[in-house]
């Protein structure tokens, strides 16, 4: 989960808790990550690109980052001077393309979800998209994906050790 809007990270935390927790039983599941990102491009992007071809990415943006904030002159150097007078969300949706366009070269499965209004009616539709194709995925995955027996089991436990 490849997050470049930074309030977007909260959706992105919700998805990885539903998928670890819905799909994650019999031995089987699907493991999400969160990457906030451009953040993660100096870190696990080098795994993402060139490592194992066993993941599937989905992307998390913003049409418009609000961001009034410009870099200038005065905190670049030369060598970097494309990014004079830009605004941080411009550049922050830059590094977002500029990653889409890599995992197509290198012909890596992604989505990508585009928030335009950054709205309850946006969040609520792509929050109803996920919850049935998660519930969907279990069901393909031979699982139940309302359960959680694994985490009851460290619940009771827990239990049982403050009960003591």
């Amino acid at each position: 989960i490849l997050s470049y809007d930074s309030n977007l990270n909260d959706l992105g935390s919700w998805y990885q808790q539903l998928t670890g927790e819905s799909t994650g039983k019999k031995q089987r599941g699907i493991t999400p990550i969160l990457s906030p990102s451009p953040r993660d491009h100096h870190s696990l992007f080098q795994l993402y690109l060139d490592g194992p071809r066993d993941k599937f990415f989905t992307f998390f943006s913003s049409q418009k980052i609000k961001s009034k904030n410009k870099i200038s002159n005065v905190t670049i150097p030369d060598n970097m001077k494309f990014i004079k007078n830009k605004n941080i969300g411009s550049i922050v949706n830059a590094q977002c393309n500029a990653a889409k366009n890599i995992f197509k070269l290198k012909s890596i499965p992604f989505r990508s979800f585009i928030f335009n209004k950054n709205d309850e009616k946006e969040l609520g539709m792509v929050f109803t998209f996920l919850v049935l194709e998660t519930i969907l995925l279990g069901y393909l995955m031979n699982i139940n994906p309302f359960s959680q027996p694994a985490v009851e089991q460290i619940k009771k436990e827990t239990k049982k050790i403050l009960s003591r």
